[in-house]
Parts: C-alpha cells; sequence; structure tokens
C-alpha cells in the first residue's frame, strides 16, 4: 500500500473496502491492528505537537479522513483513493462484526453515551457480541496517569473476554495516547481510535445530510450547528493555504 507524508504525518493510500478487508484477515489470523483516522484538524495539531506526531506514526495504518486530505494530495499530484472518514469506517466495522457474529468492546464518551450507542447499534445489528461498555472518565494514561488502578481494571476485563475490535473514543491524541501506551497489554485485535463516533451512534451528535458529506461540506453544516467549533475549524483553511504556498515536499510519497 502506498503512503504519503502530509505535513509529516503518514498517510497510507487506501480506500474502505482495503481497510476493511485487512481488517477481516487480521482477525481471522487474531493479530492487533491499530488503526488512526487523521484529519486536517489532526494533521495541524501534530505540527505544533510534536509529540502527537510520533503517536499518531506508530499506528499500523493511518486512513485519509478528510477531503483537505484528498485535495492537498491532489494538489501536489500524489492522489488519494478516496476519503476514509473514521465514523463510516467504525460503521463498516460494525458490518463485518455482524456479518461474522464477532465481539465488541468500546471505551469512552461521557458516563452513559457508551451504553446508549451499544444499545442502539445492538438493535441494528443484533449478531454483535457486545461485551462491555466503559466511560472515558476513568484515571490512566490518557490523563496521564498511565498504570493507575482503574486502568489496569478496564485492561483486564478487555483481556479476559478478548474482543476482536475494540473502540477507543477520547478524542485527538488522548485516545492515541491510551493506545500506545497499553498496546502490547490488549488482548484484542481490530483497535481503532475513532473520536466522537460513540456520540453518533448514541444520537447525541447527527450526522450530516448526505448531500454536505458527498460535497465535501461535512464541516461546514457541523459549524453552522455547532458555531463554537469555529475555533478547532479555523485551521482547514491555514491547512490548505500551507499546502498551496508550501513547497513540493509538504506532500511527498514515503519510499
Amino acid at each position: 500500500m502506498d503512503k504519503l507524508s502530509i505535513m509529516d504525518v503518514r498517510i497510507d493510500n487506501c480506500s474502505m473496502g482495503e481497510v476493511i478487508e485487512i481488517a477481516d484477515e487480521k482477525i481471522s489470523k487474531d493479530e492487533q491492528y491499530i488503526i488512526y483516522t487523521p484529519n486536517t484538524e489532526i494533521i495541524m495539531m501534530c505540527q505544533e505537537d510534536k509529540e502527537f506526531l510520533n503517536l499518531i506514526n506508530k499506528s499500523d495504518i493511518n486512513v485519509p479522513d478528510g477531503v483537505g486530505l484528498l485535495y492537498a494530495a491532489k494538489m501536489k499530484n500524489h492522489p488519494l483513493k478516496e476519503k476514509v472518514a473514521g465514523y463510516d469506517l467504525s460503521l463498516n466495522l460494525l458490518k463485518l462484526a455482524n456479518e461474522k457474529a464477532l465481539k465488541l468492546y468500546v471505551v469512552g464518551g461521557k458516563p452513559g453515551v457508551a451504553e446508549i450507542a451499544m444499545k442502539n447499534v445492538k438493535e441494528k445489528y443484533p449478531k454483535i457480541e457486545i461485551l462491555g461498555t466503559q466511560h472515558g472518565y476513568f484515571k490512566g494514561a490518557h490523563l496521564g496517569m498511565a498504570g493507575h488502578e482503574e486502568e489496569r481494571a478496564i485492561i483486564e476485563d478487555i483481556n479476559r473476554q478478548k474482543p476482536n475490535i475494540l473502540f477507543v473514543g477520547f478524542g485527538a491524541k488522548k485516545q492515541e495516547q491510551w493506545i500506545e501506551y497499553n498496546k502490547d497489554l490488549l488482548n484484542a485485535n481490530i483497535i481503532i481510535g475513532n473520536g466522537g463516533t460513540l456520540d453518533g451512534l448514541a444520537g447525541i451528535v447527527k450526522r450530516a445530510p448526505d448531500i454536505f458529506i458527498k460535497l465535501g461540506l461535512e464541516w461546514f453544516y457541523r459549524l453552522v450547528k455547532e458555531p463554537k467549533r469555529i475555533k478547532r475549524q479555523i485551521v482547514l483553511p491555514v491547512f490548505m493555504l500551507k499546502v498551496i504556498f508550501g513547497d513540493k515536499d509538504i506532500v511527498k510519497p514515503i519510499k
């Protein structure tokens, strides 16, 4: 699989179908596989936070989550196959889990969110074996308390049940910190850091209508619905300006 460096963040040139195929294979072989979902906002965060940059590049695959990455790659003549949004990828993993009666464990969100999300998941995907839910407000590596007894108890529960898929939704950097610190302790196959996916599955955050998604304007829809996101999304035009006026190596193939 070809790989690009976009502002030093590794982006794997993958399609949705390829990622699901790899996940299926890793599960069948009982191997661990870590998926991160960098978008333009995350790439810009990494410019100011080298620790985060190092973390994000330690995954097994970084999928291109956002049309901004596709535009950047195309402008520099290194086109990516397609956008692989973290939320859509999570849904496709749920579909795979339902088809093959796989085991799922979810960690993240505010208290009660994961339970609501999994209730909805169970209604839509009844063949999934939901092993457990855990909110993200426990003491652990994502809060600078690596190895805390609360974290150890959760890892023991996960390992006892051996999930095929583990959702980790603490938001950018925290989820990558937690996964990186604990990956060698976790007995799970597919581990995906998927941010606000649990909020979406719980119905707390509504997905943009299809027309906005197809036009690459999902960010605009969310901004209209949540004006307070302006501080986060101001980085999007800054990202594009860096790509347009930066040198050609701002987006380059990784040999």
